[in-house]
């Protein structure tokens, strides 16, 4: 069950960021539930074979939330779970953003924006050699703040790479404000819609609506698909969801006990 995997991203994001005293576990928690559809129902991935050739492709553009992904391969089977105890040890292979050396990632990200560009690259290389790999990137919605992402829409749409699919996790935070205060995106999936994507919104810790959704790709068989996602930053955490200062705050052992504790009901999703 997926609900369960997100809970156990959850329960190892905490604990990661924690031990480690690292930043971003809000961000990390608002894709749980998203990471966990994904890696759970509906990527084509083996880990047994990390380089698989016919393997679909999941970028992670916002590098900075790797504890929810770093998590996800562990409990899929990617490497071993022990590993988790060493993010952001010296000589650890987890670094603190994201890095292409771990088992089942395809992508090292931290400086935002580079994501999507690279998703529209490895999708139009698929494309030309005729593989039917799916390529996914998740993007922040602070992360559209970077002109980068837009002319990657502009290149998608222009060649048709309808194996391609964005998510915007749209918590509506970003590192020091609100994404309205700070720059905002509103409407945004007119923007997208305008760039000539198929978009669709959803609840982004609905899993049966993740999973109707991105099962369904490409939605009309012509276009690359953007689905905004509409999440909590934090979800999960009663005192760390909608709270910016998550974005660079670690646990305590207090706090960390409180957030452990509340996820014995399993995920709220």
């Amino acid at each position: 069950m997926t609900q369960d995997l997100a809970r156990r991203i959850r329960i190892n994001a905490l604990s990661m960021v924690a031990r480690a005293r690292a930043s971003h576990i809000g961000s990390a928690l608002s894709i749980a539930d998203i990471v966990a559809v994904l890696y759970g129902d509906i990527l084509r991935v083996d880990p047994r074979r990390p380089d698989w050739a016919e393997r679909d492709r999941f970028i992670l553009s916002k590098g900075h939330a790797c504890v929810a992904v770093y998590a996800a391969l562990a409990e899929q089977g990617f490497f071993p779970t022990e590993w988790l105890d060493t993010y952001g040890a010296v000589d650890s292979p987890l670094l603190n953003h994201v890095s292409h050396t771990v088992p089942g990632v395809e992508f090292s990200t931290g400086s935002l924006g580079h994501g999507l560009p690279f998703a529209a690259g490895k999708a139009l290389a698929l494309w030309t050699r005729g593989q039917t790999s799916r390529v996914f990137a998740l993007l922040s919605d602070g992360e559209l703040d970077e002109g980068s992402n837009w002319e990657a829409l502009l290149f998608a749409a222009h060649h048709g790479l309808s194996n391609l699919t964005a998510i915007i996790d749209f918590n509506n935070l970003q590192s020091l404000d609100t994404v309205d205060n700070t720059l905002r995106l509103a409407p945004l999936a007119d923007k997208f819609a305008a760039f000539g994507w198929a978009v669709r919104e959803i609840d982004g810790h609905s899993h049966d609506a993740l999973r109707e959704a991105l099962s369904a790709v490409p939605w009309d068989g012509k276009r690359p698909c953007m689905l905004v996602a509409h999440t909590v930053k934090g979800k999960g955490v009663s005192f760390m969801e909608n709270k910016v200062e998550w974005h660079y705050r670690a646990p305590d052992a207090a706090q960390l006990e409180q957030a452990l504790a509340e996820q014995g009901g399993g995920a709220d999703a």
